[in-house]
C-alpha cells in the first residue's frame, strides 16, 4: 500500500501545539514497525537528501539558523516517546518544528509540524515544502519497504 496523506489522529499528543495558521501534513503507510523503528529509517536519509541539507546548511548559516553542523544534538532531541508515538524537533528563530511518528490501527502515521515565528519562517517553509514532501515520501517507501 504506498503512502497515504491523511488526517492526523486526534489522540497524537503533536496535537496540543497546534494553533491556527500552523503546517501541519501527515502520511501514513501499512506496516508492522514500531514508531521508534519507523523514525529510525524514516531519519536515514538518502544521498540527496543529505546533499539538499548540506545545501541548505550553506544558504541558512549567514542568517543564524540552525545547521547541522553548528546543532549541539546528534539529530533531533526526543520531546516524548512512548510505545506508540515518538515526537522529535526542535525550535529555532525562524520556526519550531517537530516530527511525530504514531502508531495506530497497524498503520505509521508520519507527520510534520511547523510553526513559524516570523516573516523569514514563512518564506523558509515556503521554499523548503516541496523538498519536504520528497524527502517524507522517500522515508515513508523505505518504512513500507521494511515492513
Amino acid at each position: 500500500m504506498p503512502a497515504q496523506t491523511v488526517p492526523l489522529p486526534r489522540h497524537a499528543r503533536i496535537w496540543a501545539r497546534v494553533r491556527p495558521g500552523d503546517f501541519l501534513d501527515t502520511y501514513s503507510v501499512a506496516t508492522p514497525l514500531s514508531a521508534r523503528q519507523a523514525l529510525e529509517l524514516a531519519l536515514r536519509s538518502p544521498g540527496w537528501a543529505r546533499a539538499l541539507l548540506r545545501l541548505r546548511d550553506t544558504l541558512v548559516a549567514p542568517l543564524g539558523l540552525r545547521t547541522a553542523a553548528s546543532d549541539e544534538h546528534a539529530g533531533f532531541p526526543v520531546e516524548y516517546e512512548d510505545e506508540d508515538e515518538i515526537i522529535v524537533g526542535m525550535d529555532d528563530r525562524h520556526l519550531d518544528f517537530r516530527i511525530t511518528v504514531l502508531k495506530a490501527g497497524g498503520l505509521v502515521h508520519l507527520s510534520t509540524w511547523v510553526h513559524r515565528n516570523n516573516a523569514l519562517g514563512h518564506f523558509y517553509l515556503a521554499l523548503i515544502k516541496p523538498f519536504h514532501v520528497l524527502i517524507l515520501k522517500s522515508a515513508l517507501r523505505r518504512i513500507a519497504a521494511q515492513g
